[in-house]
């Protein structure tokens, strides 16, 4: 389905833009006409440009007292029929667990991007980190599926906000842009196209005329029998009648206080992603054919792994790189099958190892997993990685005498 609204108030052609701006401009060209947010650096710039930009395509933008309320008014913002978002960095990300649980339960698509920095706690409010990749995955309590993207460019954060948005129309279900600070603080070229040649979902709706309004169920299996298909939404007000809870419900969305309700809900929340995986999952990668030792990487930290990588190449180390541009759901099955071939994996990352823990469940013993990490603050130094490619295909590393 092509996106069918005006050129009024777009912003379209080259760009030199900040990468938090970019994702601004993804999100009005995706549809968004809703913002909430609370100021946190280094995600503040999304709040600001959506302040500006969104009066000027029909939007609202509403600065709240905090992050808690930000999601909460997005998952409302959104079952008024409008697409939302809202961005914040480390601490806010952390408030907004619970409510993100919340709209988990509730099945509402909306977006939250998450401008990373160093923590815990205050952290380094002005210095990058990838340290929140596994509270993205494991943050809001109980069982479920997430779906999180991970930018590397200003072009890929207006890209994937995109993407984020399709998504969650698709799924019913928030989705996250996990981004870093030197990524959203970056300035460089972002293309934008118009908006007929850019692909739009909208949510699966029930209008008047499709179900008599007491009749219908918010939450019902589809008649299909694929478990993974998602039920239409219906928008509050338009006179059906329905309930939304975050307490185990029926199909009705009425509280259900027992194991088979439980057992229902949670099934459709994990298997709506877990059947998609393939739709859902993307990658980049590079030289994988002949490689002995594959970079996996994401973010910033996977734009630094690229140098060391076409380096140890020249020196005839067979390197290859798989870039997450999905991180969660996690690429388990392409893992898999790469380290059955492989020596060993190397994953870079601004923190003191998390995404490294899926990669070393998923090798299960039949490839080596090394970890370079930088514990915030800074990006990881080319020669850093470049360093581990050569002790992982067992060269001597002359690191100091390199320059990049």
């Amino acid at each position: 389905m092509h996106s069918m609204h005006s050129h009024e108030g777009l912003l379209i052609g080259e760009h030199f833009l900040l990468g938090d701006y970019a994702a601004a401009e993804g999100a009005i060209m995706a549809g968004c006409r809703f913002f909430a947010g609370y100021p946190i650096t280094p995600a503040t710039e999304v709040a600001e440009r959506m302040s500006t930009r969104l009066p000027q395509v029909g939007g609202i933008y509403i600065q709240m007292e905090d992050e808690l309320a930000s999601m909460n008014a997005i998952l409302g913002a959104s079952w008024s029929g409008a697409k939302s978002m809202t961005s914040t960095s480390g601490p806010g990300f952390s408030l907004m667990m619970e409510n993100l649980g919340l709209g988990i339960m509730l099945e509402t698509p909306c977006v939250l991007v998450n401008v990373q920095r160093g923590g815990p706690s205050t952290g380094l409010p002005t210095l990058v980190g990838q340290q929140d990749m596994m509270q993205a995955r494991w943050g809001s309590h109980g069982d479920y599926e997430i779906i999180a993207l991970s930018p590397n460019s200003p072009q890929e954060l207006f890209d994937l906000t995109i993407r984020a948005f399709n998504l969650a129309e698709k799924f019913r279900t928030p989705v996250l842009v996990m981004t870093d600070a030197e990524v959203g603080h970056m300035t460089e070229r972002v293309i934008i196209p118009p908006p007929e040649e850019i692909e739009l979902v909208q949510r699966p709706l029930v209008r008047k005329g499709d179900v008599e309004p007491d009749h219908f169920r918010i939450f019902r299996d589809p008649e299909t029998g694929d478990d993974g298909q998602v039920a239409p939404m219906a928008v509050a007000g338009e006179g059906f009648r329905f309930h939304i809870t975050g307490l185990t419900h029926d199909e009705r969305g009425y509280p259900a206080m027992n194991a088979e309700a439980s057992e229902w809900n949670i099934k459709r929340l994990v298997k709506k992603i877990r059947l998609h995986r393939d739709e859902i999952i993307q990658v980049e990668e590079r030289y994988l054919r002949d490689a002995e030792i594959v970079v996996v990487s994401y973010g910033i930290s996977a734009r630094t792994s690229l140098w060391p990588i076409e380096q140890a190449r020249k020196e005839g180390i067979r390197i290859g790189y798989l870039r997450l541009i999905t991180v969660w759901p996690f690429p388990a099955e392409q893992i898999k099958a790469l380290a059955k071939k492989i020596r060993a994996f190397v994953v870079p990352e601004i923190n003191a190892g998390q995404i490294l823990l899926e990669v070393e469940r998923c090798a299960a013993g039949q490839a080596q997993v090394i970890g370079v990490n930088r514990l915030g603050g800074d990006i990881l130094e080319p020669q850093q990685v470049l360093s581990a490619l050569r002790a992982a295909a067992g060269k001597p590393d002359t690191t100091k005498a390199d320059k990049c």
